[in-house]
C-alpha cells in the first residue's frame, strides 16, 4: 500500500547542500529565478536558484525525503533522505534532525549503510549494515551526533523497528527479520551451498511478486535496550541490548504479511505485541483471511509464556491491517475486511476496549446493512495521546485525508461519522506532535510537492501550519498548483467520473495541446493528489502534454460501491467511463488537441491498452503504452494471488469460463491497429513477462507499429533509477513521435541499444534463382 496542497506560505526549502550539486545542474529552463532559503546547514545559506525544467533526470535524482518522527518534546523530527547520481551512478543516504520551529536540519550521518532512525528517550537509534548481513544498532548523541556507540549486533538482517520506554534506561524495542524453520534469525551467509538449484513445492505459493518463495517467514522479534550507569569519563551512561526473542516461533504464523507488509503490520506496548497475520489454516495463494492477535509479554526479556491470541469476529473472513495498541496498551483497534479473496474490500474499525476480554469487540461506525455507516475505506489508524480519539487515513475523491472518530464509551454510541482534519493533499503518515499535545505532525505529499511536513490542531483544522515543503511548493521543480485542476463527467451509469487535469507549466490561453490519457492500476486503485516517482503526470505535461487521469469504474475513494462495480466488469462499465472521458474532453476543453492523443497505463491500466486497441476507442490514439499489462485471462492462472482473478472474475476458471472469456483482450486481437509501445519485466510474477511477449509478438505479426522493452531486473514496477530513465526516455520518445513533439532525448545517450535488427528490404538483396 503514500501530502497537502497548502496556500502559498514563507518557508525554507530543506535541500541538503550535498544534493543540490546533482539536483541543479539539470537542464535549466527559461522560467524566472527563485530565491530559496536552505535549512541545511548550521547556518541558513539565502541564494537564488533558477527554477529548472521538470524531466524525468530531475525527478529521480532529486532527493527523496522520508516520512518524519517528531521527538517527545516535539520539538525536532527525524527523517532519512537519499538522492541518486547520474554523474556518478550512486546513491547517498542521509539520516536528518529537521527542527521544528525553524524548518532547518542537521546531518545525523551520511552512512549508506544507515537508516530507520527513532527517537530513543533523549538519544537516536539507528540501524546499521554490518559484516556478513548482521545488523548494528547505533545510538547517536541527540547534541553531539559525532558521539555513537553500538549497542548490539543483530545476527542478520531486520527493518521496521519500534521502540516503546518501558520505564526510564529501559526501552522495549521489536523489529522484523526472517526466521528459519527452526525459528532462529535468517542470516543469507550461513545459507549452506547446494549442489542443485532445484525448487520443490506442495503447495501454494511458489512464487510472490518477485521471488520465489522459501521455508523462511516473516517474523517479529522483540527485546530491551536497558540504560547503564555512566563511566567515570562519561557524561551519560550507554545502552545495551538483551536477547533477542522470536515472538512467532513455535507458531505457524508469519508477520508482516508478505510481499508489502511492514511496520503497519505489528504494534508494540508497555504489555505486548499486536499483529495480524493470515490464517494459517487456508492457502495463501486462495484466501486473504486474517486474523488480529495479541501477544502478552510480562518480560521482554524472556519468552512469553503464553502464545498470540487470534481474535475472531463473527462476520469478518478478509483481509486485516493497521493493529494499534492504545497508549496505556489495554485497549486495541485494527481495521478488517468481510470477504475472504477480496483485498479490496471496505475496512471497517474494529475496537477491543479491554485486551484481557478479547472477545468484546466494537465494530465502530456500524450500519443494520453491514456495509458501514461511513462510505470511505480507511487505511490506517493512530490512537490520540489521551486514547479518547482515533485518527483515520483515507481515500477521499482523489485526495489522501486524515479523519478522526471519538472512541465510543459504549459499544451502543458507535455511530457518528468521521470528520476530516485535512481537506487536500495526500497525508502519508501521522504522529503525536509530542508525548503531551493534542497536535499532530502530518508527512504527506501532492501532485506538485514531493514532502511536506506540517503541524495540526484536530479540533481546527485552520491551524494546519507548515513545517517544510521540500520542493517549496513544486517551485524548485518549476511547478505549481495552478498547473492542476480537476473535472467530473458522466460515466456509463447514473454517477458522475472524477479526474486529474495537469497543464504543462507553459500553458498559454488559445493554444491547443497534445492528450495524455493515463489510466491507472488496480484496477481497484486511483489517482490521487500525491507525489509518485514511477507515474508522475507533472513528467508528461512538462513534455507539453494536457494529462487527464480519470479514476473509472472500480476506482477506490468514491465509495465502496463505485469500487466493487468492477467485479465482472473489467471491459464493460470501466471501458465505457473512458469513452465518455474522452468525448467530454473533446467537447469542453478547447485547449485539448484529441486528434493529438496518446494512452498509457500499467498492470490493469495495460489491460485496458490491449482491451482499447481491440475496440473503437483504440483508434482515437495516435500510440498506446501498455506496461505489464493483461494480454490473455487465461494467463492469470500463473499469476502469484490467485484470489484475485478468482473474485474479480466470479470464480475459478472451470467455474466461470465464460467470465474469464469474456474479458480476454486477446480475443480481440483482429481488431488492433493502433501502435503500442509493451513494457514487461522478468521479475514480474504478479503479470508474468510472457504477457508482454505475447502482446508484442501479436503487434508484430500483424504489421502494426510496436517496440518491446523489458529489464531483467526489474518487477512489476520498474524502482531503479537508471532502470527508470531509459523506462521514460523509451516511453516519452514514443509517445512524442506519435503527436508530433520533439524526441525526449538520444537513446543513445542513456547506454542502451536497440537489440534487434530491422529486416532487410528487397531492393538491398541480390536473389539469384536457378
Amino acid at each position: 500500500m503514500p501530502s497537502l496542497l497548502l496556500s502559498a506560505l514563507t518557508c525554507t526549502c530543506i535541500i541538503s547542500l550535498l544534493s543540490l550539486t546533482t539536483f541543479f545542474s539539470q537542464e535549466i529552463s527559461r522560467i524566472p529565478s527563485i530565491k530559496f532559503n536552505l535549512g541545511h546547514s548550521s547556518q541558513p545559506a539565502e541564494m537564488t536558484i533558477r527554477a529548472i525544467k521538470f524531466t524525468p533526470e530531475v525527478l529521480l535524482s532529486a532527493p527523496r525525503r522520508s516520512s518524519a518522527i517528531p521527538n517527545s518534546q516535539g520539538t525536532r523530527a527525524l527523517y532519512t533522505v537519499s538522492t541518486y547520481s547520474f554523474e556518478s551512478h550512486k546513491k547517498t543516504r542521509e539520516i536528518r534532525v529537521l527542527d521544528i520551529s525553524t524548518g532547518r536540519s542537521t546531518l545525523v550521518t551520511n552512512d549508506e549503510k544507515a537508516s530507520d532512525p527513532h527517537w530513543l528517550e533523549d538519544e537516536i537509534l539507528y540501524i546499521q549494515g554490518g559484516e556478513n548481513s548482521s545488523t548494528n544498532l547505533v545510538v547517536a548523541d541527540a547534541e553531539d551526533f559525532g558521539k555513537t556507540h553500538i549497542v548490539g549486533v543483530i545476527p542478520g538482517p531486520i527493518s521496521d523497528v519500534k521502540l516503546k520506554v518501558l520505564e526510564k534506561g529501559r526501552v522495549a524495542i521489536a523489529f522484523v527479520g526472517s526466521a528459519t524453520p527452526d525459528g532462529s534469525l535468517y542470516n543469507p551467509e550461513n545459507e549452506i551451498k547446494k549442489h542443485s538449484t532445484a525448487r520443490v513445492y506442495d503447495s501454494l505459493m511458489v512464487r510472490h511478486w518477485d521471488h520465489y518463495v522459501s521455508s523462511n517467514r516473516n517474523s517479529i522479534w522483540y527485546s530491551v535496550l536497558q540504560l547503564s550507569k555512566p563511566h567515570i569519563t562519561e557524561s551519560k551512561g550507554r545502552y545495551s541490548l538483551s536477547a533477542i526473542i522470536n515472538a512467532l516461533k513455535n507458531t505457524p504464523l508469519e508477520s508482516p504479511i508478505p510481499p508489502f507488509g511492514g511496520a503497519g503490520h505489528f504494534d508494540l506496548s508497555k504489555k505486548g505485541i499486536a499483529f495480524v497475520a493470515k490464517d494459517p489454516t487456508l492457502n495463501p495463494a486462495t484466501n486473504t483471511k486474517c486474523f488480529f492477535y495479541y501477544l502478552p509479554i510480562p518480560s521482554f526479556t524472556a519468552a512469553s509464556s503464553s502464545e498470540p491470541k487470534a481474535v475472531q469476529v463473527d462476520g469478518f473472513e478478509g483481509a486485516c491491517t493497521s493493529p494499534v495498541l492504545s497508549p496505556n496498551g489495554q485497549a486495541a483497534a485494527f481495521l478488517q475486511m468481510k470477504k475472504n479473496g477480496y483485498e479490496s474490500d471496505k475496512n471497517h474499525l474494529l475496537l477491543i476496549s479491554d485486551l484481557s476480554k478479547p472477545s468484546a469487540i466494537t465494530e465502530v461506525l456500524k450500519s443494520d446493512d453491514s456495509k458501514g455507516l461511513w462510505d470511505r475505506s480507511p487505511q490506517g489508524i493512530i490512537w490520540s495521546n489521551d486514547g479518547k480519539t482515533l485518527f483515520l487515513t483515507a481515500e477521499e475523491e482523489g485526495e489522501g485525508l486524515l479523519f478522526k472518530v471519538d472512541v465510543p464509551a459504549t459499544p451502543l454510541d458507535t455511530n457518528k461519522l468521521p470528520e476530516r482534519v485535512t481537506n487536500v493533499g495526500y497525508v502519508a503518515d501521522v504522529y503525536p506532535l509530542s508525548d503531551d499535545s493534542s497536535q499532530l505532525f502530518l508527512s504527506g505529499s501532492s501532485l506538485i510537492d514531493s514532502s511536506t511536513y506540517s503541524t495540526v490542531d484536530p479540533t481546527n483544522s485552520s491551524t494546519l501550519k507548515e513545517v517544510s515543503s521540500y520542493s517549496r511548493h513544486g517551485a524548485s521543480f518549476g511547478l505549481s498548483k495552478d498547473q492542476v485542476s480537476d473535472i467530473w463527467f458522466k460515466g456509463a451509469g447514473d454517477y458522475k467520473v472524477h479526474a486529474w487535469v495537469m497543464k504543462p507549466s507553459t500553458f498559454k490561453e488559445g493554444e491547443k495541446y497534445p492528450l495524455a490519457y493515463l489510466i491507472h492500476g488496480g484496477p481497484q486503485g486511483a489517482w490521487d493528489n500525491q507525489w509518485s516517482t514511477r507515474w508522475n503526470p507533472a513528467v508528461f505535461a512538462e513534455q507539453g502534454y494536457i494529462v487527464i487521469a480519470p479514476n473509472p469504474t472500480g476506482s477506490t475513494g468514491y465509495g465502496q460501491d463505485f469500487c466493487d462495480a468492477i467485479r465482472n466488469s473489467w471491459g464493460s462499465l470501466p471501458y465505457e467511463d473512458l469513452v465518455n472521458g474522452f468525448e467530454y474532453i473533446k467537447e469542453n476543453l478547447t485547449y485539448v488537441n484529441t486528434e493529438r492523443a496518446v494512452a498509457l497505463g500499467a498492470s490493469y491500466g495495460g489491460f485496458m491498452m490491449n482491451w482499447i486497441n481491440g475496440h473503437p476507442l483504440g483508434r482515437k490514439f495516435k500510440a498506446l503504452v501498455c506496461h505489464d499489462g493483461v494480454f490473455s485471462m487465461s494467463n492469470q492462472l500463473s499469476s502469484d494471488e490467485q484470489y484475485f482473478p478468482n473474485h474479480d472474475l466470479r470464480g475459478p476458471v472451470w467455474e466461470a469460463q465464460e467470465n474469464w472469456d469474456r474479458w480476454d483482450p486477446s480475443r480481440y486481437t483482429a481488431n488492433w491497429s493502433t501502435p503500442e509501445l509493451v513494457i514487461h519485466n522478468e521479475l514480474d510474477y504478479r503479470l508474468p513477462i510472457s504477457e508482454g511477449l505475447a502482446a508484442f509478438n501479436v503487434l508484430q505479426e500483424r504489421g502494426i507499429e510496436s517496440r518491446f522493452l523489458t529489464f531483467p531486473d526489474e518487477n512489476h514496477w520498474v524502482l531503479k533509477e537508471e532502470n527508470s530513465l531509459v523506462w521514460h526516455t523509451v516511453v516519452l520518445n514514443w509517445i512524442n513521435k506519435f503527436v508530433g513533439l520533439p524526441l525526449y532525448k538520444g537513446e543513445g545517450e542513456e547506454g542502451f541499444e536497440v537489440q534487434s535488427r530491422p529486416l532487410a528490404k528487397e531492393k538491398d538483396v541480390e536473389i539469384s534463382i536457378r
